[in-house]
């Protein structure tokens, strides 16, 4: 874990050594301070030479002000060096989420991704910064005023360093339960986030059910963990801060009373006593540092932990170390023996097998749950197949780069996503680097050109989160802007049309023919007038590919799709 953590230190070597300097600085001289008030006042006062003293005063004030700017680089430049730290680690968790499977994300809260990427990796940078500084200056610190009490006075600087163990021990009491306590904090903190991000995400649901009152006892239950988690690290923090004011004011009677034993013994002078006064200060400062570190480490502990947890889980998908690019692909597509289940009890698809030409438009119909949306989103390998073998031209998909794979194939699915910019950017994710021309192309082949020139701000226009204010079609025939822009070879069509209105599906369902001419295209539809057009229909149900052929030829055979089709005109 150590080992780990120093290696994000390494690109910031010269700005760590610069601070680390300064902090050992500042540190040597809070030492010197209190012999320099021993040396003033167990000579330079009795000898009474005032003038001594002035320029030893003003000796001071130079280094004091040089200890200033030291100061300003520990604070101001460290964190710097904690942020810069705490940003690479960003990035490359960020790089990393990107690249897991979509069996991850079926898994796991987005609230809980978002906790690692801000409130863990805050912590994280807060210890990046203080932690070994921290740890180094105050054990130098420790032992540095320790040697320089032995210099003084043995016998007092050994009684003072009895109650030592003792704050040790109650160091790592407390260290131990702020660790459990920070820990479980991180965790109601994730679990709170998700929360939120549900009911905001789903806030239109929401409303549409009245269902504010159940909303917000869930929210309640979710924040009340979060608030005892906090109390409870807190009431930790205060026990540990407590006990350790306590332990040094003790110290400091102890050290007051031993001391004034010591002077009227006359074993001890009174600048001397002083500066032993100042040392017992400085002694207690490496406590109170090593408190703060209490404080923060379990919390950056914790955070770090789950970061590594996340950064080392392999994305179920990936490239083989031979993989090589998949370049202008035609389109030839075989599936062979195909098996795949979202567990390991029951196959959702189990030897399918599948010859599609390049350019032939291919439905999928069938019950809902029969595989259909599954045998074709293992096409860009979004799932993995668990047996046989998915072919693009002949080439094994699991062979080829993921990445050079997923640019030869366009998805339209029915839920669209839309991103929180404008019309343009939306557009543009198709293919970014297109140049306006292009993006006004792509809209009118999309019929959404005269849509674009009524709005005051055209491209400009920003569509609202997730597309809010943009109709269903229109969402719809931007993501068939993008597939223009895009231009792959192979188009996956799935439920394109489902959601909308039947005037508004025809229009659209026009711009999908274009975009679909010259391509291998599949289509995943319950809607069967939408699909009549195709070259081949197959039918897919829970024992696997049923029935195929052209729509005449189903209707003739009288089977699944026949059925299927007079259930829907006798609806209609």
């Amino acid at each position: 874990m150590l080992r780990r953590f120093f290696a994000y230190y390494k690109p910031y070597k010269k700005l760590f050594t610069l601070t680390f300097a300064c902090a050992i600085f500042v540190a040597l001289l809070d030492l010197v301070f209190p012999l320099v008030v021993n040396q003033m006042v167990d000579t330079l006062l009795p000898q009474g030479n005032i003038s001594v003293i002035i320029w030893a005063c003003i000796a001071l004030f130079f280094i004091y002000i040089f200890n200033t700017g030291a100061h300003f680089v520990v604070t101001y430049w460290g964190h710097r060096l904690g942020i810069n730290i705490e940003t690479d680690m960003r990035d490359e968790l960020f790089d990393h989420v990107q690249r897991l499977s979509f069996t991850y994300y079926d898994n796991n809260k987005t609230g809980h991704l978002l906790s690692n990427l801000t409130n863990d990796l805050f912590e994280i940078g807060e210890v990046a910064h203080h932690g070994p500084e921290d740890v180094f200056i105050a054990c130098m610190t420790l032992f540095g005023s320790f040697g320089v009490m032995l210099y003084i006075n043995v016998k007092l600087a050994l009684l003072t360093f009895l109650i030592v163990p003792l704050l040790i021990l109650i160091i790592i009491y407390c260290h131990r339960r702020m660790t459990a306590a920070m820990k479980f904090m991180l965790k109601r903190m994730a679990d709170f986030n998700a929360r939120v991000e549900d009911t905001i995400g789903g806030i239109r649901l929401v409303q549409a059910f009245a269902n504010e009152k159940h909303e917000r006892k869930l929210f309640q239950r979710d924040n009340q963990n979060f608030k005892d988690a906090k109390i409870w690290s807190y009431r930790v923090m205060g026990l540990n801060n407590s006990l350790s004011y306590m332990m040094m004011r003790i110290m400091t009677l102890f050290v007051l009373l031993c001391g004034a034993y010591f002077i009227v013994q006359g074993e001890l002078s009174i600048g001397d006593f002083m500066a032993f006064i100042l040392l017992t200060n400085i002694f207690f400062r490496p406590i109170e540092k090593i408190n703060a570190i209490i404080e923060s480490y379990p919390k950056g502990y914790a955070g770090f932990k789950r970061y590594i947890a996340l950064l080392d889980t392999e994305p179920d998908i990936m490239d083989s170390p031979h993989a090589k690019p998949l370049d202008d692909a035609k389109g030839n597509i075989v599936y062979s023996g195909v098996r795949f289940g979202y567990d390991d009890e029951r196959p959702v698809l189990d030897g399918i097998d599948l010859f599609i030409k390049a350019g032939e438009t291919v439905a999928f119909v069938g019950p809902s749950g029969a595989g259909k949306t599954t045998l074709c989103s293992m096409l860009p390998r979004f799932y993995d197949i668990q047996d046989g073998a998915i072919t693009v031209d002949g080439e094994d998909i699991r062979d080829v780069q993921l990445s050079s794979l997923r640019r030869q194939i366009g998805i339209v699915q029915q839920d669209v996503f839309m991103f929180s910019g404008t019309l343009r950017d939306n557009i543009r994710y198709g293919k970014l680097d297109a140049a306006d021309d292009e993006v006004w192309e792509a809209a009118r082949r999309a019929e959404l050109e005269s849509f674009v020139k009524d709005l005051p701000e055209g491209l400009d226009t920003i569509v609202g989160e997730r597309g809010v204010k943009l109709s269903g079609g229109q969402k719809q025939r931007l993501s068939i802007a993008r597939m223009f822009l895009k231009n792959p070879p192979i188009l996956i069509l799935d439920e394109a049309t489902s959601a909308l209105d039947t005037e508004t599906e025809a229009s659209i369902q026009r711009s999908l023919y274009e975009l679909a001419e010259g391509r291998t295209t599949l289509i995943i539809a319950h809607r069967l007038a939408t699909i009549r057009h195709a070259d081949r229909i197959i039918v897919v149900t829970t024992e696997g590919i049923e029935e195929q052929g052209t729509h005449e030829e189903l209707l003739q055979y009288g089977g699944h799709y026949a059925n299927l089709h007079g259930a829907q005109h006798t609806y209609i």
